[in-house]
């Protein structure tokens, strides 16, 4: 993949859909949430023409809150998961990524939660909120444990559409590099709702 990636959201559609690309407009994947289900499940397809899964994103609980989401790969192996820190993510999300043995190996966290929150409230105003996606943009940074920045996602301005571009921070492994853009999928469509 080359860097930067950008995750395009489309606004108007019954389920959530993102749409991945790299830096020479190549599309990396496909993302697509599964409508009227008790469980988060999200399927990733290799494009938009949905021929092939990527893999699959599950919830391991009804109720979100401190939920784990699982990623499989297309022949139903685990790969890792994000888990969402309830209590944590009240104020400023946060969110540990887990490898295919559930070991935390790194932690995703909001840089500043007042973007989100001036976003969030601008956003509800009627015709000022369609302004709001050019005036606020949260970032989210992904650190080893060992406290080193490797990846980080920024919304970028965008008039109805959510744009996110994900930039590589630190060398790391395909494996690596996957299970990160897939917590960044998943966090994206948790926190979209709030802003």
């Amino acid at each position: 993949m080359q860097y930067p990636l950008k995750a395009v959201f489309k606004i108007i559609a019954l389920a959530p859909q993102i749409k991945v690309t790299d830096a020479a407009g190549e599309e990396v994947c496909y993302v697509q949430q599964k409508m009227f289900k008790f469980k988060e499940a999200v399927t990733v397809f290799s494009d938009s023409s949905k021929q092939s899964t990527l893999c699959e994103i599950k919830a391991d609980r009804v109720i979100d809150w401190s939920a784990c989401y699982h990623f499989f790969d297309s022949s139903g192996e685990t790969f890792g998961a994000v888990r969402r820190k309830g209590m944590r993510s009240i104020w400023k999300a946060h969110y540990e990524l887990l490898d295919e043995n559930d070991v935390h190996v790194a932690t995703i966290q909001e840089e500043n939660p007042w973007a989100k929150v001036s976003d969030s409230m601008l956003g509800e105003i009627p015709i000022l909120g369609m302004l709001s996606g050019y005036l606020f943009h949260p970032k989210y940074l992904l650190s080893s444990t060992q406290g080193q920045p490797c990846f980080r996602v920024t919304k970028e301005p965008a008039f109805l559409e959510g744009v996110y571009r994900i930039d590589k921070l630190a060398e790391s492994d395909p494996v690596d590099e996957l299970r990160a853009l897939m917590a960044f999928l998943m966090m994206a469509l948790l926190e979209r709702a709030r802003g």
